[in-house]
């Protein structure tokens, strides 16, 4: 397949603006939701009541989850806990809410108690939205310092666009569908950052290794070879990620749901805007600020002979 694929002779990048205008507007539709539907933050970010059940009988977290939705409370979060109880977040709820859980749940188990019963008051939850955007922000600057230091600045650029679009498509997606961003959403986004780095560092890897094996010719041919060189690499990669993603999202349950469609959209974006966002954002931006020349080696400037540069023109 990469012998076919480059043999095609395809100038996937002569306009690259195409490309970033394409999937511009496809980055602007997924965000919209943001705008439109508005995001749904979980009980971590907005403060509610954590609660952990002892049940007489062993529960599994499917039938209690749907035991707290029959009771009225459908977006409530129910998990198993370490030891065999129930543990379910809520946003604010008083008393008789709190037993009408426990009676959902002493119907189906013959019996349940509470076991522990906490508060997230709204500071908390401030501090929690906080603490999450710094995360976010610390992993974007480290990854833009180590494509900064690994690459030239054009490179890292078109990494962190392709990155930040990828980011907006997850985010937007869960508004548009009206899921929760909590705390294993906020750990599928951050998974989402790596994801997306590494495979546009294999290609740009390439395009690299490339440009230096092809001097003179124009970059723009040089990044579209490297794509399709990487393409046969980048889709068994993304597909057998998928694969295992695809089985959490439909046999995981409700509550490692939301996590695997955020991997599963991070996966197929981050698949994609490699050739579409971070390539060809390159590609424009070495055509604005191209490169200086590379000088002669040191044994070349002795002798006086001249070296060929990646123009073409001999110094």
């Amino acid at each position: 397949m990469r012998t076919w694929l480059a043999g095609r002779n395809w100038r996937l990048y002569g306009r690259p603006r195409r490309w970033l205008a394409a999937s511009l507007l496809v980055v602007l539709l997924a965000a919209s939701g943001i705008a439109v539907r508005g995001l749904q933050l979980g009980v971590e970010f907005t403060g509610g009541r954590s609660i952990q059940y002892a049940t007489t009988t062993a529960l599994d977290p499917e039938t209690a989850r749907q035991a707290v939705s029959t009771a009225g409370f459908p977006n409530a979060v129910v998990q198993e806990a370490d030891d065999g109880d129930i543990r379910i977040r809520t946003g604010p709820i008083d008393d008789t809410a709190q037993e009408a859980i426990r009676d959902a749940l002493a119907a189906e188990a013959g019996g349940a108690e509470v076991v522990s019963d906490e508060l997230i008051g709204p500071t908390l939850g401030e501090e929690l939205r906080r603490n999450a955007l710094i995360a976010l922000g610390v992993a974007l600057l480290a990854q833009l310092t180590y494509l900064a230091v690994r690459f030239r600045w054009t490179y890292s650029a078109g990494a962190v666009g392709a990155l930040i679009g990828n980011v907006a498509v997850v985010v937007g997606m869960f508004a548009w569908t009206g899921r929760t961003a909590d705390g294993l959403f906020l750990a599928a986004v951050l998974t989402v950052i790596g994801y997306s780095v590494n495979d546009s560092v294999v290609v740009f890897d390439r395009i690299r290794e490339t440009r230096v094996a092809r001097r003179g010719r124009a970059f723009a041919d040089v990044a579209g070879d490297a794509v399709l060189q990487t393409l046969p690499r980048t889709v068994n990669t993304g597909a057998s990620t998928l694969l295992v993603l695809l089985a959490l999202l439909v046999l995981g349950g409700d509550s490692l749901a939301d996590f695997a469609f955020a991997l599963v959209l991070g996966i197929l974006a981050g698949t994609f805007s490699t050739a579409s966002v971070a390539v060809p954002l390159t590609v424009a931006l070495d055509r604005r600020w191209p490169p200086p020349p590379p000088g002669p080696p040191a044994s070349a400037a002795r002798r006086g002979t001249g070296v060929r540069r990646e123009d073409g023109a001999v110094v």
